[in-house]
């Protein structure tokens, strides 16, 4: 029987609401973030649609992200680190990546709102935003592939029963 991460068992839980907190807003802010942030750095337009449609979506997903790392922190990790619940280092990894994931958005929202790097001219913001999309994209991804592996490859045996389902299918 294969086992899950608690990034997974999170993603899985309270269909489809904790998919739709945890992985589906985030990630269509982000990824828009990432596209417009493309734009930008192409056209070197810094008005517009889509460039306030850039700062809204950075903005966004850095307040949301305060949100959910506050969350799971208080919720997840606090609790399961001190009864000694995770499930390897692979968890470990994939809990860990998502939330470190989250801080590049956050430093992008304390920009928009000018509480950070206010000595930089707007093509140094620019480079900023392109990095932290970056390491949002690297984090992001190392949880993603790591929260999809079973723990079971470093020895994590979990304590729940199988469920077996019944294969007579005769009427």
């Amino acid at each position: 029987m294969m086992s899950m991460t608690h990034y997974m068992q999170l993603l899985a839980d309270n269909q489809p609401w904790n998919l739709m907190i945890f992985m589906a807003i985030p990630i269509v802010l982000a990824e828009t973030l990432a596209i417009t942030e493309l734009y930008i750095l192409f056209t070197r337009k810094f008005q517009g649609a889509i460039w306030n449609l850039n700062r809204f979506s950075g903005t966004a997903v850095g307040i949301y992200f305060i949100g959910i790392i506050i969350y799971l922190m208080t919720a997840a990790v606090i609790p399961i680190t001190k009864s000694g619940e995770w499930r390897t280092v692979i968890d470990v990894i994939a809990v860990g990546s998502y939330l470190i994931g989250g801080l590049p958005l956050i430093w992008i929202a304390l920009q928009e709102f000018g509480l950070v790097n206010k000595q930089l001219n707007q093509e140094g913001k620019l480079k900023v935003h392109a990095i932290c999309v970056a390491l949002f994209l690297v984090f992001g991804h190392v949880a993603m592939i790591s929260g999809m592996l079973d723990p079971g490859l470093l020895g994590y045996q979990s304590t729940a029963h199988p469920i077996i389902m019944p294969t007579d299918h005769a009427h």
